[in-house]
């Protein structure tokens, strides 16, 4: 449908029904009020929609799953929201090993769609999180150290510029904005519409394993952990969980890919440490992915969250410790507060810091760790805790990772993309010279 101002798709305006449906985001405390939404159906409804924000003057912000972290990423007062959740088309192909995705996809959808068909695409912990937003920022998860990150597995790119024209990138023609696109963040050159993905065979089964221990055990845990994930198979993903004090237990979730007997050899290091309950079990792989994709609805989501990450070059000194133990004991309980750890090597290594705009190659693992709460009043000291620890475990960590943003982090530039900042602040000039598309942490162009 075209409204009367050449916005076409579907189009929902401030006091028009739907507008307060099309305003909820995964953080249920969104305090931004958009003048317009449009629910692209086509990449002609994206170039529409931007050619009618520059013609108004009227800020953008492109949205895919919904899932941001922070409640002003992908709203802004007064602008338009180009959302791009209605694009869904999946196209296998299953000779070349290849899927093209429209790029409002959910990253749950793309998965069981391709297990049923017996292809493994890679994915984060969360079944909502946008293939849009996850792609561009990097795509971290248990396959990683397998098959690399999800931004490692983009061939191609189609996105609208700032002026409303279509462009495509490659590995031959605009290879610049291919790099940039894989780890140079959302929201900065453009509206992306469709990413090719190289993907591979699915194993007919993996081992998915759930394991937990009483919460007293968090230092050993945690300590055995840092010395066994990052530099055992690089089959074999793990993310461990550490909840808050009151409530809280520490949990580790992950897959093996092969049986059920080496995952149990494998998995020694880390089950001989404390007193675990372990539940290690050989399944379909469509299982495992269930197993490990728990939904995670975006618009039920009770609790609002203030994240911060970093990566780890080595285990933490007890230090640390004390500093990860005050937040735990301070954070709220029975909540979804804690602190989070992946294993990183493999295949996430074996790419250059340079060759994507992905930079922080070289840990031993990611950390990240989020205050909850449910009272809007609580917000402040949520926020002033979570950012006084990452003050604390500075010594201890680099860099942050884009899509888990932290809007405390001043100068974020080289923070999220380390030494790639300044390559890509002149892929921004090339694509978006006029810094159209930008929230509070974008790339600026380079002068």
């Amino acid at each position: 449908m075209i409204s009367q101002t050449g916005l076409t798709g579907r189009v929902i305006f401030k006091g028009d029904p739907g507008y307060d449906v099309a305003r909820k985001n995964w953080d249920p405390h969104t305090d931004r009020f958009p003048k317009v939404f449009v629910f692209a159906q086509r990449t002609k409804d994206v170039a529409n929609a931007i050619r009618w924000a520059r013609k108004n003057n009227v800020p953008i912000r492109p949205r895919s799953g919904r899932h941001a972290l922070e409640t002003n990423l992908s709203q802004v007062n007064g602008g338009i929201v180009i959302d791009v959740s209605d694009m869904k088309k999946i196209q296998l192909n299953r000779k070349l090993g290849t899927v093209v995705v429209g790029s409002g996809n959910r990253v749950g959808r793309i998965v069981s769609t391709l297990v049923r068909r017996g292809f493994m695409a890679p994915f984060g912990d969360s079944p909502s999180v946008g293939i849009g937003g996850i792609t561009l920022g990097g795509g971290i998860g248990p396959l990683q150290r397998t098959v690399g990150l999800i931004c490692d597995n983009l061939l191609a790119i189609e996105m609208v510029d700032a002026n409303g024209k279509v462009i495509h990138a490659n590995k031959k023609c605009n290879s610049d904005l291919l790099w940039a696109s894989r780890g140079g963040g959302g929201g900065n050159f453009g509206v992306y519409t469709k990413y090719k993905f190289k993907v591979r065979r699915a194993p007919k089964t993996a081992t998915v394993f759930q394991i937990t221990w009483p919460w007293n055990q968090f230092e050993e845990v945690v300590k055995a952990w840092q010395r066994w994930a990052p530099f055992t198979s690089t089959k074999l993903g793990s993310e461990l969980s550490v909840g808050p004090k009151i409530g809280g237990n520490v949990s580790m979730i992950g897959l093996y890919l092969g049986s059920k007997k080496e995952a149990i050899r494998l998995l020694e290091p880390i089950t001989s440490v404390g007193t675990p309950t372990k539940n290690i079990r050989l399944l379909p792989y469509a299982e495992v992915t269930k197993i490990l994709l728990v939904p995670d609805p975006v618009l039920t989501q009770k609790f609002s969250n203030q994240f911060s990450s970093g990566f780890g070059r080595r285990p933490f000194p007890d230090k640390a410790f004390k500093t990860m133990r005050e937040f735990l004991e301070k954070a709220e309980g029975n909540t979804t507060a804690g602190f989070y750890f992946l294993n990183w090597g493999g295949a996430v290594s074996r790419v250059a810091p340079r060759a994507t705009a992905f930079y922080w190659r070289k840990a031993d693992f990611y950390v990240e760790w989020n205050t909850s709460w449910v009272k809007p009043s609580h917000a402040a000291k949520n926020i002033a805790l979570t950012r006084e620890t990452r003050r604390k475990l500075q010594p201890y960590i680099v860099g942050s990772y884009i899509n888990v943003p932290d809007q405390g982090i001043k100068n974020s530039g080289s923070v999220y993309y380390g030494k790639n900042y300044e390559r890509l602040r002149k892929v921004k000039a090339k694509y978006d010279p006029n810094n159209v598309f930008n929230n509070p942490q974008s790339i600026p162009p380079a002068k």
